[in-house]
């Protein structure tokens, strides 16, 4: 490769990667392409101007696309899945429904972030949005509590799973990438995440409430209006349906740290506790608990799984490229580069992992995207910096993800919408949560580092 303006070798590589990166942005900001095809123009012009062989660039892009699908095309799928069945069940409705009556109307905030963190594991946050608007609006309307207040609180934990907790597939992703352990993960994600999402969701709701104040649709609020007469779920069972996944992965970290290698139990579990196993698992349960038991037949249960995978399409492309951008910027030595300025200038790789993500958010849009290049960006670095805890990696690059979602986010229009907000309000109650989720979770990720 020849160094650029006289610079030294690694230095062109960082003005090269970054080049493509302000392209990438460039490219889906300004002339609004479809990201999956800007991830491959990005990949592909790091590749030449690097100096890589055009053979060896077109094989590290297919390969990083594989190593990502191959494992998160089948996870978002199953996931999905899960998510249609309880949407169609009304686990959700039974869930918040069940911890209003226990809780009390006043506490109606809290309960809609918990319900939305247990129910977020499954799917995407716009995909938790409208699975869950029903509930804000019903609930709002019932205990006359602001849409704001409740509303808020529910984005706010469907936010911090989104890019915090496997087995999640932006998350899952950032697993792949760094190597980190998923079980560890997940309980690292749930001590960073719920504390967060409290602070950022009903504490923050509470304050705007009092200083944004909106009048929901009409229209709207009719549709999303939900029937108490419907026949639904039992809670204990909708929990567990939509916890056992999580569970199985955590039954496999104890297990795993109890049980020497080679146990013959213990590589059932481990197999039992793979991401895929175990939503695999709680799919087929799903089937019987929201699916079966309710009444629906074998043609209807066809139907929904099969529908519901149609709009996935477009997130497993742009994860897949954006694993081959990662695998192109790895191969053409830009993680190397960015290792030895970042040993030689003491910068911690959990604030490069946050900050990297943050910018990539702010400027793309997707924290889909943020997160996964930026776990591809610092995953060199880590591998040549001994000590480096991997799980906390992983919710550094997440919680960086999360913060400025603005006008060039499709979750702030979808927000905007459905909350019937101006752009300045959105601004000052979804972005705003959005920001202060990122640094909140971050900050309790810097208090983990100091004791593991």
């Amino acid at each position: 490769m020849d160094t650029l303006f006289g610079l030294s070798h690694n230095a062109s590589l960082l003005l090269y990667a970054a080049i493509s990166i302000a392209g990438l942005i460039f490219l889906i900001a300004k002339f609004k392409l479809n990201p999956f095809i800007a991830l491959i123009i990005a990949g592909l012009f790091m590749g030449l101007v690097s100096g890589m062989k055009l053979g060896d660039i077109a094989k590290a892009y297919q390969t990083g696309v594989g190593n990502v699908l191959g494992f998160i095309a089948i996870v978002l799928g199953l996931g999905t899945m899960l998510g249609k069945l309880m949407a169609e069940s009304g686990g959700a409705e039974r869930l918040a429904g069940t911890m209003v009556r226990v809780f009390g109307e006043k506490r109606v905030h809290w309960v809609m972030m918990v319900v939305a963190f247990i129910c977020g594991i499954p799917v995407f946050l716009q995909v938790g949005v409208v699975l869950l608007i029903p509930l804000v609006f019903t609930l709002a309307k019932k205990t006359g509590t602001s849409l704001i207040k409740i509303g808020i609180a529910m984005v706010a934990g469907l936010s911090v799973v989104h890019s915090l907790v496997p087995p999640h597939p932006a998350a899952l992703a950032a697993v792949g990438i760094l190597h980190a352990d998923i079980g560890k993960t997940i309980l690292l994600s749930l001590i960073v995440g719920l504390p967060s999402a409290a602070i950022a969701g009903p504490l923050f709701s509470s304050w705007i409430a009092k200083r944004v104040h909106v009048e929901p649709s009409k229209e709207l609020m009719e549709q999303f209006s939900v029937s108490e007469t419907k026949n639904l779920p039992g809670f204990g069972i909708t929990l567990f349906t939509i916890l056992l996944p999580i569970i199985l992965m955590l039954i496999t970290t104890v297990v795993d740290f109890t049980i020497p290698e080679g146990n013959v139990f213990r590589m059932w579990i481990d197999f039992i506790g793979t991401p895929i196993t175990s939503l695999l698992i709680a799919l087929l349960v799903a089937m019987y608990t929201f699916g079966f038991s309710r009444g629906l037949t074998a043609n209807r249960l066809a139907k929904i799984t099969n529908d519901c995978l149609a709009p996935t399409a477009s997130i497993i492309l742009i994860i897949g490229a954006g694993g081959g951008f990662n695998a192109v910027l790895t191969a053409s030595g830009v993680g190397d580069a960015i290792a030895a300025y970042a040993t030689s200038a003491h910068i911690s790789l959990l604030f490069l992992g946050w900050i990297i993500a943050g910018l990539i958010r702010a400027s793309v849009g997707s924290a889909t995207v943020a997160m996964t290049t930026a776990a591809g960006i610092v995953a060199p670095i880590a591998a040549t910096v001994p000590g480096t805890n991997l799980e906390l990696l992983v919710l550094a690059t997440g919680s960086g993800s999360i913060m400025l979602s603005h006008v060039n986010d499709s979750g702030f229009w979808l927000i905007k919408e459905y909350f019937n907000m101006s752009v300045a309000e959105t601004l000052k109650t979804w972005t705003a949560m959005e920001t202060i989720l990122s640094f909140v979770s971050f900050g309790f990720i810097l208090i983990l580092s100091l004791f593991i």
